[in-house]
This record gives C-alpha cells, sequence and structure tokens, in this order.
C-alpha cells in the first residue's frame, strides 16, 4: 500500500518554493493516486509534470505498482481548502447550505473558518415604483456548507 503521509510529504517538498497549495490527495484500494494541485495564477502542465516525475523518484513502480495523476483543481469542482476560497474573492460563488438552500453571490472575504458572499436583493423602497437592488453580506461558516464553487455566468 502507497505511504500516504510520505506521499504528503514529497508533493509539499516539491512546491514548498511556490504559491501553488495541495487541494486534495487521494490513494485508491487500487495504489489510484490522484493529486490536486492549484494555486491563484492556476497550474500549469510543466508543473504538473515536475510533481510527477519528483513523486516517481520517491515512490518505485517496480516495487510497488500504481497510477498517478497530477492535475489542478478543476474549475467546477467544490471549493475543499481555504486557498481555493482566497483565490477566488472577488468572484461569483454558488453555495449550497447543509439545509438546503443554494445562494449566489460574490464571495468578498475568507477567514479562519467562515467566508463572506454579497448576495443582492431586491428591496421595495417606499415612494419607488420598481424595487431597487441592494447588496446585502452574508457570513457563513464553512461547515454549514454542503459545497461553494465558483459560479460561471455566459451573461
Amino acid at each position: 500500500m502507497i505511504d500516504k503521509e510520505l506521499l504528503a510529504r514529497t508533493v509539499a517538498e516539491s512546491i514548498k518554493d511556490s504559491d501553488i497549495f495541495i487541494v486534495d490527495i487521494t490513494v485508491g484500494a487500487d495504489n489510484a493516486i490522484v493529486v490536486e494541485l492549484d494555486s491563484p495564477e492556476g497550474i500549469d502542465i510543466d508543473t504538473c509534470a515536475a510533481i510527477t516525475r519528483r513523486i516517481e523518484e520517491v515512490f518505485d513502480r517496480d516495487n510497488e505498482d500504481y497510477s498517478l495523476e497530477v492535475g489542478s483543481a478543476g474549475l467546477t469542482s467544490p471549493f475543499k481548502v481555504r486557498g481555493q476560497y482566497e483565490k477566488n474573492i472577488g468572484n461569483q460563488v454558488e453555495v449550497l447550505t447543509k439545509d438546503g438552500r443554494k445562494l449566489k453571490g460574490t464571495l468578498t472575504a475568507v477567514g479562519d473558518d467562515d467566508f463572506t458572499i454579497a448576495i443582492v436583493k431586491k428591496v421595495k423602497e417606499p415612494g419607488k415604483k420598481r424595487p431597487v437592488e441592494v447588496e446585502e453580506p452574508l457570513t457563513m461558516k464553512m461547515a454549514d456548507t454542503k459545497h461553494v464553487i465558483y459560479l460561471i455566468d455566459f451573461k
């Protein structure tokens, strides 16, 4: 079985002098290794190839066979680590809460275990015929969400 702690240390050492961060590392029962990475500027194929080579130096396929996939976290995949929230400050996100509410707004701030989104609401002001749009901040605990994803909008 692949040593996941050694794998995590190997990846961490490979990215230590960069702004790249680990999103997730999984090792399946059949030794299928998947390493998801991200950075504020994104991850390029050369970076993935260099990290792949480093992992292959440490884990000899002759001793234990495995499959290896190193890539960036997908654009539409849910946020898993704080770095993904920080990367998307100022972007539109969709939040699915544990109680089933779906919220859309602009990610404005990230704390240690919470984040704030600005939600646009329509408010009827006295003396006006039509409601006006008002941004309202909403702070949520990360633990209270099922997922938060980058919202792709083609408007």
